[in-house]
Parts: C-alpha cells; sequence; structure tokens
C-alpha cells in the first residue's frame, strides 16, 4: 500500500471558455508579456502551479491525455500562410513547462506523462514514488474542435495540481491511497479512471472508492 497526504488542491473548470478569454482572466499569473504564445493548457496548469509556489526541491509530474490540441488546431487553420507565431504556440513546451521557464524556476525531478489509458494511476505512481518529501501533480487538457471528432482531442478544456506530501500535518486536506489488488476480481465491466474522471473528484471535493488500473485500487479522503 502507498499513501500520500494531500496538502493543497487547485482546479479549474472553464467549460467552453475561448483561449483569448482564458489569456485575459490569467495574465496577472503570469510576468507582462509571457502569456501572448501560451496554450489555453498552458495559462491554466501554469496559474494552478503558481498558487502551490513550487520550490528547487520539489518534484514535479504532469500528466494529460491529449495535450495542446486547440494550439495545434490553430496552427493548422492558418495555412495556406502558415502563423510562425501559432507555430511557436503549437510547439511550445508542456503545459507545466511553459510557467516554470517563464518563471526561471528550477525543480529537482521533473516527469512528463502523456496518453494512454491508465494515465491517472500512472501518474500516481510516478508521484508516490518520487524520493522528495514533496510531490507536486498537476495536468489537464485543451478542448479542441474537429481534432475530437477524430478522438485526438479532448472535448472538455481542465486544469488542476496538487500538493502530495509523505506525511500528514496540521494543514493536511486529504488522503490518497494505492492498493494492488488481484485484477482477476476486478469486474469485466470496470475501466480505469480516466484523467477527467479524477479531475471531477478533486474539483467537487468528492471521495472515492474503487478501481484506478488494472491491478490497481484507489482511495480519495478529504478531512
Amino acid at each position: 500500500m502507498l499513501e500520500r497526504y494531500l496538502q493543497a488542491v487547485r482546479s479549474d473548470d472553464p467549460g467552453a471558455e475561448e483561449p483569448a478569454a482564458t489569456r485575459e482572466r490569467l495574465k496577472s499569473h503570469f510576468p507582462p508579456g509571457a502569456t501572448r504564445r501560451m496554450t489555453q493548457l498552458g495559462l491554466l496548469v501554469g496559474a494552478a502551479l503558481d498558487a502551490l509556489a513550487p520550490t528547487a526541491d520539489d518534484t514535479l509530474v504532469y500528466a494529460t491525455g491529449f495535450g495542446e490540441s486547440r494550439a495545434l488546431e490553430a496552427y493548422l487553420a492558418s495555412f495556406p500562410t502558415p502563423s510562425p507565431t501559432l507555430f511557436q504556440t503549437s510547439i511550445h513546451p508542456s503545459g507545466a513547462q511553459q510557467v516554470l521557464i517563464g518563471r526561471q524556476r528550477p525543480l529537482r525531478e521533473f516527469f512528463p506523462l502523456a496518453g494512454g489509458v491508465q494515465l491517472t494511476a500512472q501518474a500516481l505512481l510516478a508521484a508516490f514514488l518520487a524520493p522528495t518529501p514533496r510531490v507536486l501533480l498537476c495536468g489537464g487538457e485543451e478542448r479542441a474542435t474537429w481534432l475530437t471528432e477524430h478522438r485526438v482531442a479532448s472535448d472538455r478544456t481542465f486544469a488542476f495540481a496538487l500538493a502530495l506530501t509523505t506525511a500528514s500535518t496540521p494543514e493536511s486536506i486529504g488522503k490518497i491511497t494505492l492498493t494492488p489488488h488481484d485484477s482477476a476480481l476486478a469486474s469485466v465491466s470496470s475501466a480505469p479512471l480516466p484523467l477527467t474522471a479524477f479531475f471531477d473528484l478533486l474539483h467537487t471535493r468528492r471521495a472515492f472508492n474503487g478501481l484506478a488500473a488494472n491491478g490497481l485500487s484507489l482511495k480519495l479522503s478529504w478531512t
């Protein structure tokens, strides 16, 4: 059994908010001029991470199923005269890296994870196995348009960041436990917990006790 204590959670569920509106809403979290080439996911994750004040002693785990899909769509839409600015945005570092680079914040370790049906469980395992006393786990998605129709992009925009520690403190707000189980006992209809569902649990502060991935159970409790 592995367990970590929740010290802080930040989440953002902007619904159908357009990237320009997100940029205007969150620009105060970033240095002047920094948001011009940031993606919507970078803005959302960056603002959430900013509230947790990453330090050089932290490990950061970043999880996303599809990454900056909306930014890629915008660049492709600029053809046949491709936009240099949109090109730079579409190949920008990950959502988590955008804010860290802009603020020149060092980290002890950084683990970016993308895609896969067991993404949530893999991200949690990476966070739980990190050697640092505090680990920051963040992630999210950008809502795309036509790429979603081909199932290669998310149909929701959201972001989250949480701080996990190995020891409980008076400021702890919850606990996450991972427990191995016999996969043969799992229901045939059970499916790994998707990143969107994990986000919803964090955003609404709901408890959970169920399957995280094949052979792994997740328990989330709040104080």
